[in-house]
């Protein structure tokens, strides 16, 4: 594969149909947007590995949804890493990029090193919310956290709340290219099972059964190489993992690095707020300021504009 194969593959999630099998799916390959969301914070690196994963399976799941809306991903904990959180913001027109951020909250004190990330949220919940937009209620689904990791979460989650079988098979961490710097690269493949028709006859039933079965042991030969590697291109892993399944692949979508955070959004934020209350929130030097958990920007305001009254509302 050359370099140039190798970055039109980069940062981008290829949906795809298994037509023997009514099987559907995406291959996700995450380098430069998922460098750009770790490096706006200084994480310890259990918890970008956290992150990293979180991230992978937002593109996956969010490549699915409508121009315009939003789709995020929330895992909270009682453990030291209280909260993993990712949005994937989905394209503003056909052929634009869908954006990804994602940031943690965590107790840095608490974190041990010699303990596997996962275990370290501690009990709790995997939600997915999608936001439809303006005016619409955003539809949420809510599952507590279970098996090993967070891809064991999410499968679990579209069995219990969507009654879709799922399977992942993912691979992230830190890897050194030929000639680059040692960066993050994530790459995986999802499978889900298309929804069974209501009068489905048993016989039916069963050769689906059957389908799901066979995808999953074909899925089961995958490699990380193949996953996150420089060599296997997207469309001949397919090809490689389920050519006798007939793999029949769509338009790649782009995934970037991306915020939606502005400095009207926070005004608007503050708006419910009197001018006693805005006062509160004051510094000493007289301003206003706001950091935004995802990408880091800081924003400085004028407490005078500020509030209901500063609106003049």
């Amino acid at each position: 594969m050359s370099i140039g194969g190798q970055i039109a593959w980069d940062d981008t999630v290829l949906p795809f149909q298994l037509d023997r099998s009514d099987i559907r799916g995406r291959v996700a390959r995450l380098d430069t947007a998922l460098e750009r969301v770790l490096s706006r914070h200084d994480y310890p690196e259990l918890v970008e590995t956290l992150i990293a994963e979180a991230c992978l399976l937002t593109a996956m799941i969010g490549q699915t949804i409508k121009l315009r809306w939003r789709l995020s991903l929330q895992i909270r904990g009682d453990g030291p890493v209280r909260l993993i959180a990712t949005d994937y913001i989905a394209p503003t027109a056909e052929g634009a990029p869908a954006r990804i951020r994602a940031y943690a909250s965590f107790d840095r004190d608490r974190l041990r090193s010699d303990i596997d990330p996962y275990t370290q949220i501690g009990r709790g919940y995997f939600a997915i919310v999608i936001d439809q937009g303006k005016g619409m209620t955003p539809y949420q689904g809510i599952t507590p956290l279970s098996g090993a990791s967070l891809t064991d979460c999410a499968e679990a989650y579209f069995e219990q709340s969507e009654q879709l079988p799922t399977r992942f098979a993912l691979s992230f961490g830190r890897s050194v290219l030929a000639g680059q710097d040692e960066k993050w690269r994530a790459g995986g493949v999802m499978l889900q099972h298309m929804p069974q028709a209501s009068g489905a006859a048993p016989r039916e039933r069963d050769a689906l059964a059957e389908d799901w079965g066979r995808a999953n042991l074909l899925l089961d030969t995958v490699e990380e190489l193949e996953l996150i590697g420089p060599t296997v291109q997207p469309p001949e892993l397919l090809l490689r993992l389920f050519h006798e399944e007939t793999p029949r692949v769509f338009d790649p979508q782009a995934v970037h690095f991306g915020c939606s955070c502005s400095e009207e959004k926070v005004r608007n934020s503050l708006s419910i707020y009197s001018a006693k209350d805005i006062a509160t929130m004051t510094t000493p030097d007289g301003t206003v300021t706001a950091d935004c958990q995802f990408c880091g920007a800081h924003y400085t305001m004028d407490p005078a504009t500020l509030g209901f009254e500063g609106n003049g509302g």
